[in-house]
């Protein structure tokens, strides 16, 4: 068969010609132009503007954006307007505009016009300030992008040119060099690598650094030289903008109506680099705000947390308090005004000589007591709550506990606003793979043909790197050191043949480390100790005699079959990129030597073809006997001469003497360093001794860049047997598998793995046999039901085949129950009808726009059947370090953990158990059902079963509404878990089953939930936070994480190996599991405690200042007067007490961080609110009420009767209620440092000076109400001491013989547990004990 490009190519035109014939020539292209018209608006036609289509290329372009962008919110002239419209979307804001405009009204006027204004002035310029800086930065960094150069194709100087960013347009020829950032999104028409390849780094938008691979439009890539614009004569129709980054649907329409499919291996993204390649060519298809990073890019996301939502509604309380005192305040006045006979002196009246009735001027006073009361609503809290907030996270991020050595990453705080929903969660909904785990695959057993390979020396090696910590894991010389090591724990008649077998087959001492920033490229992930059994018949492949029986030829043919092709589908299913170690982002490329054809190639075609898989049904396996209709001995006599032909003698013979112990003194087996036996396995070519013959020029070593982790561990599984991944090219694959050379695959396509198939697929024709062969590997669940199934009057095949899968299906259940991650592989020999059958569907699926995934998908289903099953595989994902402590102290702290994993049941289980998520004590629930009436029944069942276990539990008949949404306690013996897969999820998401699951849930002590998909893990979360009203974090690694991430309360992303998708999505990032443990039980617990005490002082502040003006009314008939002077009236919330509080909210601390990680039940504390109840808030606003009435009142009957003046009154009341409200923080205070106390008498030293500067530099027009020198006079009054010190006594008492009473008799648990702090480190470990 020719090229399998140039005769698809050839097939698709015929096709397209054949309907041309059939509907008419003419009718055709009427139809074509109506549909190009038809689809404008819904589509995105892109034409070059170039040449013939210049007229139709103005008319086009006028509807599109060009490439300039704008991030900022304001311009000059926009600022102040917008600025101060979104500000007075607050409703405290707006409540104070009303205040100032109120003011300004005569009649019910407080205090100075402008000194009402300062307030508000002062919030509205600081947060302008801060919102002006940010919108500056954004604007100096989109002027420095907009500014930035690349190579626009120019009509009119005929070459490229360089032109701004902000200047390309769609339909703009872009050339890029390597290295240089992609400015618009462009459909890859040239690059020049030989294969058509761009390779592109998207760490800009998703934050991986792995290279993806981007290809030419079919049909350019063969282009000797670069794409000539000029010559470019077809036109582009593909999907309107849209934020979708992995789909892209499209097709460029050619001169002669051809069209060409378009998909996202044809798009390059702006923002992306381009890396490997010289120069590609592109044409722009979006540009500016149209591309897809920037629809993408929707700005920071804000989450309101639990206690901001909590303290909106208790200043809703505030306010009816001040209605409430303002009421008060208006029928005083209008009670003391009718109660005079005659118009008092003070009642000035109207110009008409009439005065204001009592009721009308109870009215106004009603609204000049809100004026002078208006301090009660704290405005200042909004802006001291920010302060705090930026404090806490300043404290979490320098925690040097969350630093992680390894990747040299600390926590990121992406979320600013909360901090303190860090103690309040209730469930956490965690991803198992790279999340509880590491994330590094580690090949662990494999089953061939029904025979199962345990791979224990590998075993082994993984128990050494267990064993020993290694601080540098990539490290030539520590690998040496560990592998002889390992090599001495292996037994003496082993020890030949597995350091020979490790050499020669998985290359570990030879093979340099990948560079350091390749992903899935760690030693344990790298490095594969073959098994000796399966080893054993790789030998028999090289090295069998013609001596031997025709049975056991035949048997092992067959077997060395299933074995072969086992093993080129773990090299070549994936999509793994190969690169050079030395020079990491170098592409790996077959010298000629390697391309070279070795013996007669017809002849290895004809044994191929006489034992492809198709054919060999008919052939036994080792179990059977039966004799075979071809004789297979022709099949190993050519397989012997290619061997000999190929390898060297130095070779062979260490192959052959591996299976015989070692002898140094041997002179079969000389005594030569250890290079000597060692063979380049990443070359494909061995390395001999200095007596070969032959002398073959080593190739680079390569390194595999991977998109996910299993794949890179089945490729490098693969290469420890010898089968090793060679190149990679969009037209092929080539491999070099053991003794057999170079065979060099035509890659025809890739079905990439998506979460409704479960499996990947790639097709391929084979170079010996030149069929088209399907490789496909997938979850068991699914790949099971694509087998070729046997019928009645089944074969021996059939029935070998149904013997394999039943045996496989056994060892699968054993490696998922040992917790490994488990694959199929299969495959599939087509014939060339067949293929040409589901390609012309295929075609037909490729080049539509619309719903072009889901025809994709039922293409790809269509080819996925009747397959042949090879084998599976067992993968290793170890747990982090600290997972299961973590677990256990989450869960003592009253949180319910779930595990949302898309593996199967069996190593979910596994897992959890492993990470004590479920204990051995546990009684497990499995919920899994076909149907939702089946579901119900289970359900019912299982909740029956759960009560009558736990007789003793209270069987409240509340709706699930008013359940309390933290974990129930379990009764004592009886702890249950819950584990459901995806199916059974689909009947459990149903509204008429979620109550009944809840109600499953709430009783159980974990929940695994396996197989499940994206959206079930968010919509579980959801559900979860919506109907038990629950707080909820979820955690997760990966992009099928980000959906559960952005619904929870919470979301914690870890910096693992799958990308930053998760991290760029979350509020929280963290490098480890383990550090989730600190994050919630400490510093969770700390904002919490310190922000809601912060809050309450707030408003016991207010409260009690305000207070003071409201008792003075009792005593000047309501009239809205007030013993302080304005100024320090304002001043008082606005400087000299605000710093205080704020140190309080960042710097205290109740209990220390090593008790608060040694007793996690402390969390629960902050988790059901104790902190703020409503009777706290309720007892605060009390004693506000009774420390105002002191602060009042014993100055009050101190100067009773003298002649003060009204200041003079006002004054030692003003500076008692400062000391009190500070004092009254410091005996709130848990621990006080140094600066508590600075900032403290900081602010009493502020007070007193800007007082004694006041009174003598101010001035009032009425005499008897002056300030002057008032501070200076009191000062030197011994009186005034007196009453400052007797108030502020009387005051505090209660509170501080309240607080001394409870530490004393009736402790709390962060009580009892502060004062361990004190105790002696081994008295300190007995009562924690305790």
């Amino acid at each position: 068969m020719a090229d399998p490009i140039h005769w698809t190519r050839y097939r698709w035109r015929q096709l397209m010609s054949t309907e041309g014939r059939e509907g008419g020539s003419s009718s055709n292209s009427s139809n074509k132009c109506h549909q190009a018209t038809k689809t404008i608006g819904k589509h995105r036609i892109v034409i070059p503007c170039l040449g013939r289509f210049k007229e139709e290329y103005e008319k086009v372009s006028k509807l599109y954006m060009n490439n300039k962008i704008r991030t900022t919110k304001y311009t000059l002239l926009t600022f102040i307007p917008r600025n101060l419209f979104e500000q007075f979307h607050r409703v405290a804001n707006l409540y104070f505009l009303f205040l100032v405009v109120l003011n300004w009204v005569p009649l019910v006027e407080a205090f100075q016009k402008e000194i009402t204004m300062l307030p508000l002035i002062a919030v509205l310029t600081i947060t302008a300030l801060k919102d002006g800086l940010e919108d500056y930065s954004k604007y100096k960094m989109d002027k420095q992008i907009n500014n930035l150069l690349t190579k626009v194709y120019s009509r009119k100087e005929k070459k490229y040119i360089d032109e701004h960013w902000k200047n390309v347009n769609v339909g703009d020829f872009i050339r890029l060099s390597c290295n240089e950032i992609i400015p618009a999104d462009m459909v890859l028409l040239y690059s020049s690598d030989l294969d058509g390849i761009c390779y592109i780094e998207t760490a800009g938008l998703d934050g991986e650094t792995n290279l993806k691979q981007r290809q030419v439009v079919r049909g350019y890539s063969e282009q000797v030289s670069e794409i000539d614009p000029e010559k470019f004569s077809g036109r582009i129709e593909c999907e309107s903008p849209n934020d979708d980054l992995n789909h892209f649907r499209g097709f460029v329409e050619n001169s002669s109506k051809d069209r060409v499919g378009l998909s996202k291996e044809n798009l390059l993204l702006r923002g992306c680099t381009v890396r490997n390649t010289e120069a590609v060519v592109g044409i722009v298809v979006y540009a500016g705000h149209e591309t897809k990073a920037m629809l993408n890019n929707s700005g920071p996301h804000y989450k309101r947390s639990k206690l901001e939502r909590k303290v909106n509604s208790d200043i809703l309380w505030c306010v009816l308090l001040l209605i409430l005192m303002c009421l008060t305040g208006a029928i005083g006045h209008g009670i003391w005004i009718s109660r005079y006979s005659e118009i008092p002196f003070f009642n000035i009246p109207e110009p008409d000589g009439k005065s204001i009735s009592s009721m009308l001027a109870g009215f106004n006073m009603f609204w000049t007591m809100i004026i002078l009361l208006q301090v009660l609503i704290p405005i200042s809290l909004y802006v001291s709550i920010e302060i705090v907030k930026l404090g806490q996270i300043y404290l979490i991020q320098n925690d040097i506990d969350f630093y992680h050595e390894k990747t040299d990453s600390t926590i990121r705080c992406r979320a600013l606003n909360i901090a303190e929903d860090l103690g309040q969660i209730q469930y956490i909904f965690s991803d198992k793979t790279g999340t509880l785990t590491e994330n590094k695959m580690v090949f662990r057993r494999c089953s061939i043909a029904g025979q199962e390979y345990c791979h224990e020396e590998n075993a082994k090696r993984l128990e050494s790197y267990q064993e020993r910590d290694l601080k540098d894991e990539d490290s030539a010389d520590s690998l040496g050191h560990m592998s002889k090591w390992s090599r001495h724990d292996c037994g003496a008649e082993n020890e030949s043949l597995n350091r020979k077998s490790s050499n020669l087959l998985s290359g570990s001492s030879s093979d340099a480390p990948c560079s350091g920033h390749v992903a899935f490229s760690s030693r344990i992930e790298t490095d594969v100790v073959p098994d000796t059994q399966l080893l054993e018949k790789f030998r028999h492949i090289s090295s069998l005699s013609y001596q031997e029986s025709e049975d056991v030829i035949s048997k092992l043919a067959l077997e060395t079959m299933y074995i072969t092709d086992f093993f080129l589908a773990l090299a070549i299913c994936n999509t793994v990129v190969v690169s050079i170690p030395n020079q990491p982002r170098q592409k790996m490329r077959r010298s000629s030597l390697g391309r070279m054809p070795i013996k007669s190639l017809e002849e290895i075609r004809q044994m191929f073809q006489r034992l492809s898989v198709r054919r060999l049904s008919s052939s036994p396996l080792p179990s059977i006997k039966e004799s075979s209709s071809e004789n297979p001995s022709s099949f190993v006599s050519k397989l012997s001469i290619f061997k000999m032909k190929l390898a060297s003698p130095a070779l062979d013979g260490a192959v052959q003497s591996a299976a015989r112990p070692h002898n140094p003194d041997s002179p079969e087996n000389p005594q030569l360093p250890e290079e000597s036996y060692t063979v380049n396995v990443t070359a494909g070519h061995e390395t001999h001794s200095a007596e070969s013959p032959i002398e073959w020029s080593p190739l680079p070593k390569l390194c595999y860049e991977a998109e996910s982790p299993d794949e890179a561990a089945l490729v490098h599984a693969a290469k420890a047997y010898k089968c090793i991944l060679q190149s990679r090219t969009p037209d092929q694959v080539t491999v070099d598998f053991s003794g057999l050379g170079s065979l060099t695959f035509q890659l025809l396509h890739i079905l990439p793995f998506d979460s409704v198939r479960k499996r990947m697929s790639v097709v391929v024709r084979h170079p010996v046999s030149n069929q088209v062969v399907v490789y496909t590997k997938g979850a068991d669940s699914v790949m099971m039901d694509l087998l070729e199934t046997a019928s009645e009057d089944t074969k021996n095949s059939e029935m070998q085949q149904k013997n394999i899968k039943e045996r496989t299906q056994k060892h699968l259940d054993d490696y998922a129950r040992k917790g490994l991650r488990t694959l199929c592989i299969a495959k599939k020999v087509m014939s060339d009808e067949e293929y040409t059958e589901w390609l012309n569907n295929h075609f037909l699926a490729e080049t539509s726009i619309d719903n072009r995934e889901e025809l994709l998908l039922e293409s790809a289903i269509r080819l996925e059947t009747k397959l042949t099953l090879l084998g599976a595989t067992g993968i290793e994902d170890r747990l982090q370090d600290g997972v299961p402590d973590t677990i256990q102290a989450l869960r003592k702290a009253g949180i319910k953990i779930w595990m949302l994993t898309g593996d199967k049941r069996e190593t979910a289980v596994n897992i959890a158990y492993a990470c004590k998520l479920l204990e051995p004590d546990d009684r497990i629930f499995t919920l899994k059902s076909q149907s939702r009436d089946a579901c119900a029944l289970v359900m019912n069942n299982i909740l029956e079963c759960m009560q009558k276990s736990t007789p003793d539990q209270k069987k409240g008949n509340q709706k699930l509404e008013n359940v309390p949404a933290s974990p129930s306690t379990q009764a004592h013996g009886f702890s249950a878990g819950l584990v459901i897969d995806g199916r059974t999820l689909e009947h459990v998401l149903q509204d008429s089953l979620q109550n009944a699951f809840l109600e499953l849930t709430k009783k159980c002590r974990a929940v695994v939930c396996c197989q499940a998909t994206p959206l079930q893990k968010s919509v579980l979360v959801r559900l979860v936070r919506n109907k038990l009203k629950a707080m909820t974090l979820a955690v997760g690694d990966g992009a099928n994480d980000v959906s559960m991430i952005q619904v929870a309360d919470t979301g914690v992303g870890i910096m693992g190996q799958e990308g930053m998708q998760a991290v760029m999505a979350s509020d929280f990032a963290i490098s480890q599991f383990r550090h989730l443990r600190k994050l919630l039980l400490v510093h969770g617990h700390w904002c919490y405690t310190r922000l809601t005490n912060m809050i309450l002082y707030f408003f016991y502040k207010n409260v009690a200042y305000v207070n003071l003006l409201f008792w003075y009314q009792f005593f000047c008939g309501f009239s809205g007067t007030s013993m302080t002077d304005y100024w320090i009236l304002i001043f008082f919330n606005l400087l000299f007490t605000s710093v205080p509080p704020i140190i309080y909210g960042v710097l205290d601390k109740d209990v220390s961080a090593e008790i608060l990680m040694q007793i996690p039940q402390l969390y629960v504390m902050s988790q059901k609110s104790v902190a703020y109840l409503p009777s706290t808030f309720w007892i605060t606003l009390l004693d506000a009420f009774y420390q105002s009435l002191a602060c009042f009142f014993v100055p009050y009957f101190t100067y009773c009767g003298s002649d003060i003046d009204i200041f003079s009154f006002g004054n030692p009341i003003n500076t008692a209620a400062l000391f009190i409200i500070l004092f009254h923080l410091l005996i709130e205070c848990k621990s006080v440092t140094w600066i508590h106390t600075v900032v403290i008498t900081g602010s009493i030293l502020f007070y007193f000076i800007f007082a004694l500067a006041f009174g003598a530099t101010y001035r009032t027009h009425n005499p008897l109400s002056n300030p002057y020198r008032i501070m200076e006079k009191h000062m030197a009054d011994p009186v005034f001491y007196l009453v400052c010190l007797l108030t502020t006594c009387v005051a505090l008492l209660p509170r501080y013989f309240l607080r001394a009473l409870q530490g004393t008799l009736f402790p709390s648990s962060v009580l009892r547990a502060k004062r361990l702090d004190k105790l002696v480190p081994e008295e300190k470990r007995e009562a924690i004990k305790k």
